[in-house]
This record gives C-alpha cells, structure tokens and sequence, in this order.
C-alpha cells in the first residue's frame, strides 16, 4: 500500500502547532537573520533544544553580526555556549566563521546548499535547514528524527540521512519541504520519539505501518477515540512565586523559562510594572503575557504568560482593597477558567489575619460563581500549610502566621466543597515543600512549607492527570508547583 504522505503531511502539520517549535525556527522568525540562523543551527547539532535556546540567548547578547562574533576569542565562546554538545568543536567553527564568510562570499551567508557547506562547521543538514528556514526556499534538511520517521512509514528504505535526502527529493512534492523537517521534528521529539515511541497517543497510528519500532509505550489499558482525543489535549501549567521578577531576571529567569516548557505559566509577587521589565521579559516567542501590577511600586503583583488564547482575560475580583494589591487574574478558556492568586500574608502576630480572611471569602465566592459556568482551576500562593504534612515544624509554628486556626479552616472549607487539592492527588509523602526562609540555611536543610497550589473543582477530576512540585529550580525563596491537565 502506497503511503499517504499528503494525507499525514496536512495532519501532522496541524497538531504540531500544540509543541514549542524547534528553536532555530523561532530564531529564524523572530529575527529574520540568517546569520543568527546559521549560528543557531550549527549550536543546535547534537543538543537539546532547551540546551540550544539557553545558549543562543546568551550568545546573542554579544553578537548580532559576523564582525561582533569576530570580537571574541574561542575561549571566551566557548564559556557562552557551554553545555552545548561539542562545544569545543563549535567554539572553533564559530570563531573561524566570520572570516570565511569574509573571504567566500564577501561576509554575507548564502541562500545555496553548495556555497553553504563551504563554511566551517556546516553539512548537508546545517545547510539545508539555513536554506529552509532563513531563506524559506526549498530544500531537503533531513536529521535523525526525519531519517527515522520516513523509514517507519516505509516512505523510504534507506540507511543513512544522506540517502533519505536524496531519496525525498526524488519523491517528496517539493511544496514540503520548506516545513518537512519542523515538523518531524517536532512530531519525533514529543510523539514519534526514537526509544519507545508513544504509538497509542500517535494522530496517525491508524495509518502508520511502524516499521521495525520497537517498545512502544502504552500510556493506558483501554483506547478508545474519546480518550485518544482528550490526551492530545494535554496542557502543563505551572504556579511560581518568584518574590521580584526584576530579580529574577538576573538570576535566570528566562533559561527557567523555556526548561519548563509551560503552556501556561502564573506569577505571583512580581514587584513590578511592565515599564520596568525588559523586552525579553515583556516579548517571549509564542507567548502572550497579561500583568496586574499592585498600584504600590515594588510590591505584591500577578502575571500570566500563555501560549494557549484565552476567551477572555479579568483582573482583580471587583473589590478595590485587594485589586490595588494586584492579587488575582483570570483567564477564560473555551471550558475551564484559570484563576492565578497571590493570598495576603496574616503577617505577624496575625496583624493581617482580617484581611486575608475577607480575601478568602471574597475568592471563594468567586470560584464558586465560575464553577457553575466552567471547570475552574484556581492556583498561586495560598500563604497557608494545611495540614501538618505541609511544613517541617508544625507544633512550633501553631497559629503563626500560614498555620494558624482560622487559615487552615478556610482550607478545610474549600476541600469539603469537593475542590481537589491536585497535588495530594497524587502525593502523600511528608517534605515535599514549596517555600523556605532565607534565613538559617532552610532550604538546604529542607525545613520548608507547602503553601503553594493547584486547586480544581469537582467537574475537572477527571481532567487532572499530573501535578507536581519542582524543588530543583531555585531563583526563588518559592519554587515552581505543575499541574498536568487535560485541555
């Protein structure tokens, strides 16, 4: 039977758009340079992407043209774009690009596979992808995931890459392969991937003749087109007092970023207005942003940052003495709300404690008026442990501030409506913590509380299906909590 390539081409290229595209594509984008093109495809040889994007980053902070990168020695490249795979090697092919792009072609990158491979550091695939993507014109960039993926649907029977180029432009229409690689590499990174492959999650497993795939994983017992339908719907959300965005900033926050590879991210405590950011802040590729600054500078705040496209997006609850402290944003989604909250402090000797209790009431009113329209996710600092279980030293902290009687009540109340706190879903283990003092080295000794929350309404249990807290990420006196949700 003849594959239908045309068929899985139009497929595929539509349920791609649900993953962060490959790197050098954004580069190519987002800057129309196909020197940043050229750069980024040969750093992107043998390295994660997330690897790639952290280092281009970095490099393209010194160098926007062939002169700028001329400006640097080796040694000092090769510090820039460390981890990168064989980043020596890349180090000494970057050094030596600006002068053979001088002395060949008169210091511009050329839009030819030929002239291309001239270049230090550059073969057929570089070559081909700098043609593709910099200069969107028609070449074959095959790398593994292609080479892979087209022997799989027995659309070629080749052993190398360079024979699977050369038998796609004999084969393939040529109206392809500006995109073809994009998106087999997309799809081979997320769904079709080189070891145990998730064929039951595969939009084309029905097609698929799976040639010589081996350990497929079954990420469930029964498969039915209802259940196959809602995991390709899978969203990851993440909830992250970051205590100073600004700060932040300087700290990496941007590489966290693109490591958690978020559909939707929620920011709490942001201490800052949009004017004070900078634009690498303000304009991430495939992402909208949606801030809510307190009117007092340098204090509390949320944000969102999205590449999902709400319905609608709503500041504040409507109640003036916690909107100017900026502490809620929604964002309306076609059957579910996303509700990003930063809860008061009861500060000490619980001097705040009236006022985060009318919070309180105010936004369980609210969730509770958004749960009888939608399924209603709603996350961020909560500012209270609830039960022991969620801080290291529960006797000594007992009505302090995040423990006290009337916190872990309104806790208890919200759990007894039937909202679902995701992560005890799935976790009952003691020391999983979300905050830590700064002071006396409570991190590195775990002493720590869970005060921060993904909380779903009873309508969105069947929905949850991962939640977690990612206490390797630092930045932050909070760390990052995830939610896994069908969307």
């Amino acid at each position: 039977m003849t594959f239908p390539i045309d068929k899985v081409i139009r497929i595929l290229e539509q349920d791609v758009k649900r993953y962060r595209a490959p790197i050098v594509d954004l580069i190519a984008v987002q800057t129309k340079d196909p020197f940043k093109a050229l750069v980024a495809t040969i750093l992107s040889a043998r390295t994660k992407d997330e690897v790639t994007a952290v280092a281009c980053r970095r490099l393209f902070k010194y160098v926007n043209t062939p002169e700028d990168l001329n400006r640097l020695d080796k040694e000092s490249i090769e510090k820039i774009i460390y981890p990168v795979g064989f980043y020596r090697n890349k180090a000494r092919f970057l050094s030596s690009l600006p002068l053979a792009l001088d002395n060949l072609f008169n210091g511009k990158v050329p839009d030819d596979v030929d002239s291309l491979v001239k270049l230090p550091g550059v073969g057929r695939k570089t070559a081909n992808l700098v043609v593709s993507v910099a200069f969107q014109k028609p070449a074959v960039c095959v790398d593994t995931h292609v080479h892979r993926i087209v022997n799989i649907w027995g659309y070629v029977n080749t052993k190398t890459p360079i024979e699977t180029e050369m038998a796609l432009r004999e084969k393939l229409p040529e109206k392809y392969w500006i995109n073809f690689n994009s998106t087999l590499v997309a799809f081979g990174q997320h769904i079709c991937k080189p070891v145990r492959p998730l064929c039951d999650r595969c939009i084309i497993s029905s097609i698929c003749p799976k040639i010589k795939v081996r350990s497929p994983v079954k990420t469930r017992n029964k498969h039915t087109k209802n259940d196959h339908e809602r995991d390709m719907r899978y969203k990851r959300f993440f909830s992250w007092n970051v205590n100073g965005l600004r700060a932040l900033v300087k700290k990496g926050f941007i590489d966290v970023f693109y490591q958690l590879d978020a559909d939707v991210i929620a920011l709490q405590e942001i201490k800052a207005t949009p004017d004070q950011l900078p634009d690498e802040i303000l304009k991430i590729p495939s992402y909208e942003s949606y801030w809510f600054p307190a009117s007092k500078k340098g204090y509390a705040g949320t944000a969102f940052y999205t590449r999902l496209k709400p319905v609608s997006v709503k500041y504040g609850l409507g109640i003036d003495s916690f909107d100017r402290e900026g502490r809620v944003i929604t964002l309306e989604f076609d059957d579910y709300y996303l509700v990003n909250t930063y809860f008061p402090n009861a500060q000490a000797e619980l001097k705040r404690l009236d006022f985060k209790l009318n919070f309180n009431e105010a936004i369980f009113t609210y969730m509770q008026t958004l749960s009888k329209k939608k399924t209603t996710i709603v996350c961020g600092d909560f500012n209270v442990a609830h039960k022991p279980i969620d801080l290291a030293n529960p006797d000594a902290n007992e009505n302090n501030p995040g423990y006290s009687r009337q916190e872990r009540a309104w806790m208890d109340k919200i759990i007894d409506a039937g909202y679902i706190d995701t992560f005890r879903k799935f976790n009952q283990e003691p020391g999983r913590y979300t905050w830590w003092s700064y002071r006396y080295r409570a991190r590195a000794k775990n002493i720590g509380w869970r005060i921060d929350y993904f909380i779903v309404d009873p309508s969105g249990e069947k929905r949850i299906v991962g939640a977690g807290i990612h206490d390797n990420i630092f930045g932050s006196d909070h760390c990052p909590v995830r939610l896994d949700f069908i969307s």
